[in-house]
């Protein structure tokens, strides 16, 4: 869910007691809805005005910058670097964030910024305005023709949002409350009345205080006394006015699924629910799988568009191909028309459309209809059927090798796509990226602009309970690397028939053990199309056994001996050894 005024409310209290007087050291912009500041003693804040992530807390992630800076980011270092954070502050239950940087400028002068985050849905966005809240910059610029009520542009002075005309839940009093509920429909759903009624409360608490006083989320007015949502309503307003905070993550299946500033009672066996220490910590494992999907998105679009396009054309080829080929298994019949053609000469006239004769290869000499070309001679239609025979047997011989190739394109095309499912580092998409321009799927850079340079890709690195090594190739070109460096007595793993990354047990002169090999192979199910099954088989042999045929395409290799290991992939397991 966004991130609610109430819980953002809670996430300020916490830090505020954890960032205020703190140096800005380092601002940087990991993706073009974050910004991260790094403070002095090396805590991150986050700040994030993605459409359906807009938050901002403390964060332990480690995130990768893009080549080149953005612009905006280079105005937050001009403006913010090694200022002093000296207040955060959140106007009422509005999703709006402001935090005040004493700042120095190049004369020495003093002065003061404010980064406002508004957090609010599709319409959030990151504001740098100066000490008289005059505009300076922003992450999005809204202009009249997007908003005439409310334009967010470099010079205009700030205004906060237009407010709802809705009632503010902290001040009103038991009076006020049954008044407005007076006003309302007997039918309506309690969870309704208070969304409709009061800003500042998510869907997700309307719901839970009408479980709370009347048992069901879904609960309608008529169905208890009004004294009870009364009651659970003004116990929830003095917690939130006493900062009575308490961070809880509710998950489905081991995934987050919601989060709120209490605890979740409304869905009973459905979710788990946990309290957390702190919000950061929370906010960090909620969002962290979404924004790796969601930065993966954004970064691997056109790679994504270009090898599924590739894919597909290669897929409707192999169909055509496969049509064809089940044709020319038929040609027997194309060389009998020829032979009863010619054993029927003396019979036959030109001009005739069709040969009606006795099949003298059919056990039962039944008759057999031949269709002809009338514009030819007997001869000639016997000449045509022959030839075509023997088009046909040619025919068999190409389209098998065709068919081949195009299996193995289609191959690689489907390990592509797999490997950007995984990808997770910028050098991974460029690896990705190189990997189709050599294919010719994708165009060089334009003439004068200069492709991002990054270091040399790192496989990887996990540590088995046996303390052996254990490499995990992140694309298929680095797969190639990771094989073709690796020692002959180490170990090489890969899923069985599903496409899926290298996986290299460094043996170390050693013989590893049986538990070390287990887990190298759980780990190339987990970073595999695998991943989500069970009893996934994994191959495993000594590199000595793998080869890489000529001409094959990176990450395509063939191996023999070797054997087969059935394991069940384990996201716990893979963050131990990862740990270790």
């Amino acid at each position: 869910m966004p991130l609610d005024a109430v819980c953002l409310s809670g996430v300020v209290k916490e830090l505020r007691e954890a960032v205020i007087g703190l140096r800005i050291e380092k601002v940087q912009q990991p993706a073009r809805d974050q910004v991260l500041l790094t403070l002095r003693g090396n805590r991150k804040l986050l700040l994030c005005a993605g459409a359906s992530q807009a938050r901002m807390h403390l964060t332990r992630i480690a995130r990768e910058n893009p080549a080149a800076p953005p612009m905006f980011c280079m105005l937050l270092r001009k403006h913010l670097g090694g200022g002093r954070i000296a207040e955060i502050s959140q106007p009422g239950l509005e999703r709006v964030v402001s935090l005040t940087v004493e700042t120095v400028d190049e004369l020495g002068e003093a002065g003061r910024r404010r980064l406002i985050l508004e957090c609010i849905g599709p319409r959030s966005n990151l504001i740098l305005t100066d000490g008289q809240d005059r505009i300076i910059d922003c992450l999005r610029r809204v202009d009249l023709e997007m908003n005439q009520d409310r334009q967010v542009l470099p010079g205009l002075f700030y205004r906060l949002p237009p407010a709802q005309r809705k009632a503010d839940p902290l001040q009103i009093d038991e009076e006020g409350f049954a008044r407005l509920l007076s006003q309302a429909a007997p039918e309506t759903e309690a969870a309704g009345f208070l969304l409709e009624s009061f800003f500042g409360l998510s869907p997700l608490i309307c719901r839970e205080l009408a479980y709370e006083a009347l048992g069901s989320a879904d609960a309608r007015l008529f169905t208890r006394e009004s004294a009870a949502l009364s009651a659970a309503f003004f116990r929830w307003q003095a917690t939130v006015k006493e900062e009575q905070f308490t961070p809880y993550l509710l998950t489905r299946d081991g995934k987050g699924a919601d989060f709120s500033y209490r605890p979740i009672a409304q869905y009973g066996g459905a979710m788990e629910g946990q309290a957390w220490e702190a919000f950061s910590p929370m906010l960090d494992a909620f969002y962290e799988a979404r924004e790796r999907l969601e930065r993966n998105r954004q970064r691997g679009a056109d790679l994504q568009r270009a090898a599924s396009t590739a894919r597909d054309r290669v897929v409707r080829k192999l169909a055509l191909q496969e049509k064809e080929y089940a044709e020319t298994r038929d040609r027997d019949r194309l060389r009998i028309c020829g032979e009863l053609i010619t054993a029927n000469l003396y019979r036959m006239e030109r001009g005739q459309s069709r040969l009606r004769a006795q099949n003298y290869y059919d056990p039962d000499y039944k008759e057999i209809d031949i269709p002809l070309d009338p514009r030819l001679t007997p001869q000639q239609n016997a000449a045509k059927y022959f030839k075509r025979y023997n088009k046909a047997k040619t025919a068999e011989i190409r389209l098998s090798e065709q068919m081949e190739l195009a299996r193995r394109e289609r191959d690689w095309l489907e390990s592509v796509l797999d490997e950007l499912s995984r990808a997770d580092l910028e050098q991974d998409f460029l690896d990705i990226r190189r990997e189709l321009r050599e294919a010719g799927y994708l165009k060089g850079p334009a003439p004068g602009r200069k492709e991002p340079r990054r270091g040399p890709s790192r496989p990887r690195v996990f540590r088995s309970s046996g303390g052996f090594r254990i490499l995990v190739g992140r694309s298929n070109s680095q797969n190639d690397q990771l094989t073709k460096e690796a020692f002959k007595s180490d170990y090489w793993f890969h899923t069985q028939r599903i496409h899926g990354s290298h996986v290299i047990l460094c043996a170390e002169g050693r013989a590893p053990d049986q538990q070390s090999l287990t887990e190298a192979a759980m780990l190339a199910a987990w970073f595999s199309q695998g991943r989500g099954g069970g009893q996934v088989a994994v191959d495993y042999t000594q590199v000595r056994n793998v080869k890489k045929p000529g001409g094959a395409r990176p990450g395509m290799v063939v191996y023999d001996p070797y054997q087969t290991a059935y394991v069940t992939p384990s996201e716990d397991l893979v963050r131990q050894l990862e740990e270790k």
